[in-house]
């Protein structure tokens, strides 16, 4: 048996909740790895748009915003050549180690008090992120076979660990950065991930051979060639970046834009390189054309959703009445209502998908997903339609949070395990960096978009509505879909 292939269901022991051991491993370390980066990202926004006086950077809502979901998008978007280094040079094992390793020296970066400290911080976790986000999830789908009805409910359960974490951060980091400043704050993810590390080397015994090596390891000349290329283009990178800095067109609020639409481009040249492959067999480019379907329908959903962190943090931030007697909590709290409530039904949702197995298809989930997405926002826009007279009570967030959940639940833990079903044989882990592209797209596009925001209502309504046809139209193609799909489902 291949070292990189997935270990046999009858090897499979049970005793991680009726799942394989070495899930714990890879559970504990997502979980740490996501206590540093959603910890960081409840005050991230509230740090850019804060005064000088008061800490912050001083940044207008509407440039906050835009750098937000860039920054969101560039984490994703690293997990494609992330996943192609762990294909073709690392392994899984080694990237996730190396970037959880790069992504605690960014937080200690951003702990440093002063201003300058925070972009080569973002900069460090983007660049770990994308080698430990795709790749962990990838060893994930090797404890099971393509064919295990156990395959979605493991994922859920992996999805648990990443809400833990998103749950418990925002809680500290707030605090700290209301009562403290931001930057302690910003030290508290750091040692979150420096457990991360810490546990996920504790814990490699258990994982065995899972990602050891390349799954297509580049040799001889060829990998000469390809390391010879990326060292040009990153002098080359260097360079354009120094011109523009000298002739005075390279600012955050360019910088950003660049990025966002770069984002889209890369999606686009990917997916035809892809097509273009003529290693595919017909059945691989089939399930591709089924996956450019759920691809465009995941990047609408984080679109929306992913302002959570940004517009929907400044409106907690503004226009929520948060006091409590004589406590008022800090708005990054709010923050941990996604998660807490994501550890509640994920459970639910992977017993769900077992029980309904192949009954429901992932397009009708997608389809759902939208619908939800969309009406949360719609509740959004009666929310601050109050908020124009009177701060509101914070329970409006928690009600489009629960309906953003259950939209998630139809659509995150389920198309990471669609995903590693319908890749072709020579995109392994670089097909959980599609997966991930898909919420780059969106919340690059979603930064774009949130620069238009004013809070006001209307904003959300038309976000809302816009959704929901998104929704109505995915249903409406759900058979074609599954013809595309090739038997899976």
């Amino acid at each position: 048996m291949s070292i990189t292939e997935p270990v046999p269901a009858e090897d499979l022991d049970r005793s991680f909740f009726g799942h394989p051991r070495a899930l714990s491993t890879l559970f504990l370390t997502e979980m740490w790895e996501r206590f540093s980066y959603y910890g960081m990202r409840a005050i991230l926004v509230l740090f850019l748009t804060a005064s000088v006086a008061d800490g912050g950077l001083g940044m207008p809502d509407a440039d906050a915003n835009a750098l937000y979901g860039v920054y969101v998008g560039m984490v994703y978007l690293a997990a494609l050549p992330g996943g192609w280094v762990a294909d073709r040079l690392l392994g899984a094992r080694r990237s996730v180690l190396y970037g959880g390793i790069v992504i605690a020296l960014g937080h200690y970066t951003m702990a440093i008090p002063t201003d300058w400290s925070i972009f080569p911080g973002l900069i460090m976790i983007v660049l770990g992120t994308g080698l430990l986000k795709p790749n962990i999830s990838q060893m994930v789908g090797n404890l099971y076979e393509k064919d295990s009805p156990r395959r979605d409910a493991g994922f859920s359960i992996f999805y648990m660990g990443i809400n833990l974490g998103a749950f418990i951060a925002p809680l500290i980091t707030g605090w700290l950065a209301d009562h403290f400043n931001y930057h302690l704050g910003f030290s508290v993810a750091a040692v979150g991930m420096t457990f991360a590390v810490i546990q996920y080397i504790v814990g490699g015994r258990r994982l065995r051979d899972n990602g050891v090596a390349p799954t297509h390891p580049l040799v001889g000349p060829e990998r000469t060639r390809t390391l010879r290329w990326v060292g040009l283009s990153m002098v080359i990178a260097a360079v354009v970046i120094g011109l523009l800095a000298l002739v005075g067109l390279l600012s955050v609020r360019s910088v950003v834009d660049l990025l966002a639409w770069f984002t889209v481009a890369v999606a686009v040249v990917y997916f035809s390189r892809i097509f273009l492959d003529k290693r595919l067999t017909d059945v691989e480019r089939s399930r591709m054309h089924a996956y450019v379907w759920l691809f465009v329908f995941a990047a609408c959903f984080w679109m929306i959703y992913d302002q959570a962190g940004s517009v929907l943090n400044t409106f907690a931030d503004d226009n929520t009445n948060r006091t409590i007697g004589n406590f008022t909590f800090p708005a990054a709290w709010l923050q941990s209502v996604n998660p807490i409530l994501i550890i509640i039904g994920a459970p639910l949702a992977g017993a769900l998908w077992v029980k309904l197995g192949t009954r429901v298809s992932t397009p009708w989930k997608f389809a759902v997903a939208l619908i939800l997405n969309g009406l949360s926002f719609m509740l959004m826009a009666a929310a601050a339609q109050q908020a124009l007279t009177h701060k509101v009570s914070p329970l409006w967030l928690v009600a489009v949070y629960a309906l953003q959940v259950a939209g998630e639940l139809s659509l995150s833990p389920v198309g990471l395990s669609m995903t590693t079903k319908l890749a072709p044989a020579w995109y392994a882990s670089q097909m959980l960096g599609v997966w991930f592209l898909s919420t780059a797209v969106g919340d690059a596009v979603g930064g774009q978009v949130a620069k238009l925001s004013d809070g006001g209502p209307s904003y959300f309504l038309i976000l809302g509505i816009v959704s929901v046809l998104i929704g109505l139209a995915a249903f409406m193609f759900t058979k074609h879909i599954r013809s595309l799909m090739r038997g899976i489902h």
